[in-house]
């Protein structure tokens, strides 16, 4: 029997940071991760956005590299690049490089996230309030339909607050404010650090100590599950000059460790994997509706959302919305077919498969994993999903294909008529 490419070790350093190494020896390329539970979740309407503009700050320059630049140049000296993202209820921050350069890129990226000096905050405002723009009109109102969709969902929690949050409070932003929000946040007990690729599992555990056992002891701040009120469909439609509505269908789902989290990931698949799938195929190949059309998951600890996207024809927008419910009617009402099932399962075998070829991939699923506390290996993950039933993937659907789980946004330019006819086609779905 051919033994399995996926090995992770795992060891807690006395500080409780949970450090976890995936080698991959196949690999020339080295990948080490933080992984923190930080993010818009955990902010107020005061401080909304701080997360995102903490990230920033963090790659500005340390008491030694006094500027992002010496940063950069630092890593690329290397033979690396850096990366870092803020999502809703986590951040990371990581550094791929050659093999050969890991015990240098863990040092400086210790150094950049253990000692950070906050420098330059006015300039760095500056370019996150450019950022910004992206998501506003001329007349700065926000027109980002997920966005906009997190807002209804979720209108009195952090879930519905954007992750960037608007130009005011990042004007607001001072260093005491910044210095307390990273002491509250990037604590070793609510963090998880992950070596990947080509690394020696002995040398990385070495390494963690060296440069990430002075992380601050303790866990990040909790924050408070939402509790949902609603019990009818919402809608929101904003005008917008623009030359297509942007229409976001969108259903509360399963939290990320739900049990039947693995029913929906292969529902998911179902619905959207690829241009064979239900989604694509009824909306743009045999109604040629749109162009392009999507669907995904996003899940939190206590929560997720699934979203059906797409970008239409303003006198469509109706149009597609019913056929999306309708899709999901059909899912609830008779399941997926035998064959979309064993296909969506081959899918994902493969895709696990290919984990062993990135170091990126590895670190996510070995690091999110832990830090949501499903700490799974990838064959046992395949082989849950393996024992999947039909039933259990329609009995998802049929949870999803409430009314009561249901909000809309469609930003564009929709007259009279169709913004009436979507208003019928989302409040007067019944659901399954």
């Amino acid at each position: 029997m051919a033994s399995s490419p996926f090995v992770c070790e795992r060891l807690t350093l006395g500080n409780g940071l949970r450090v976890l190494v995936a080698p991959a020896n196949h690999i020339h390329r080295a990948h080490v991760a933080l992984y923190v539970r930080v993010g818009s979740r955990y902010e107020t309407g005061e401080n909304n956005g701080l997360s995102h503009f903490l990230e920033h700050m963090l790659y500005r320059g340390t008491p030694r590299l006094r500027s992002a630049h010496a940063v950069n140049l630092a890593f690329e000296e290397l033979g690396g690049y850096l990366h870092a993202s803020t999502q809703t209820d986590f951040g990371v921050f990581s550094v791929t490089c050659p093999e050969e350069s890991i015990a240098a890129a863990s040092a400086l990226f210790g150094e950049v996230l253990t000692s950070p000096a906050f420098l330059d905050i006015d300039v760095e405002k500056g370019i996150v309030c450019e950022e910004l723009l992206e998501d506003l009109d001329d007349d700065g109102r926000q027109i980002d339909a997920d966005n906009l969709s997190r807002a209804l969902i979720y209108p009195d929690h952090p879930l519905g607050f954007t992750i960037t949050g608007d130009e005011e409070r990042i004007r607001s932003f001072d260093r005491p404010m910044i210095e307390e929000h990273y002491g509250r946040h990037y604590r070793a007990g609510g963090s998880v650090l992950v070596y990947a690729g080509g690394v020696d599992p002995r040398r990385a555990f070495e390494l963690a100590e060296r440069d990430f056992g002075s992380l601050r002891p303790g866990k990040a701040a909790p924050s408070p599950p939402p509790v949902h009120a609603q019990t009818k469909p919402r809608l929101q439609v904003l005008p917008n000059q623009s030359s297509q509505t942007e229409l976001r269908v969108c259903f509360r789902a399963l939290a990320e460790g739900a049990a039947e989290r693995p029913a929906l990931d292969l529902l998911m698949r179902v619905i959207d994997d690829g241009m064979s799938t239900r989604l694509y195929h009824r909306i743009c190949d045999d109604k040629g509706l749109c162009y392009d059309v999507s669907a995904g998951y996003e899940g939190y600890e206590d929560d997720g959302v699934v979203d059906f996207a797409a970008g239409v024809v303003h006198m469509r927008a109706a149009r597609v919305t019913s056929e999306i419910l309708a899709l999901m009617t059909e899912l609830a009402e008779r399941g997926p077919t035998a064959d979309e099932v064993e296909k969506a399962k081959k899918r994902h075998a493969w895709d696990v498969r290919g984990l062993a070829d990135s170091p990126e991939d590895l670190a996510g699923f070995y690091g999110l994993g832990a830090l949501w506390e499903r700490p799974e290996s990838p064959e046992e993950r395949s082989a849950i999903l393996a024992r999947v039933t039909t039933e259990q993937i329609q009995d998802v659907a049929r949870l999803l294909a409430s009314p009561a789980r249901l909000n809309v946004v469609a930003v564009g330019l929709l007259d009279r008529d169709e913004q009436k006819r979507l208003a019928d086609a989302v409040k007067g779905w019944p659901g399954a």
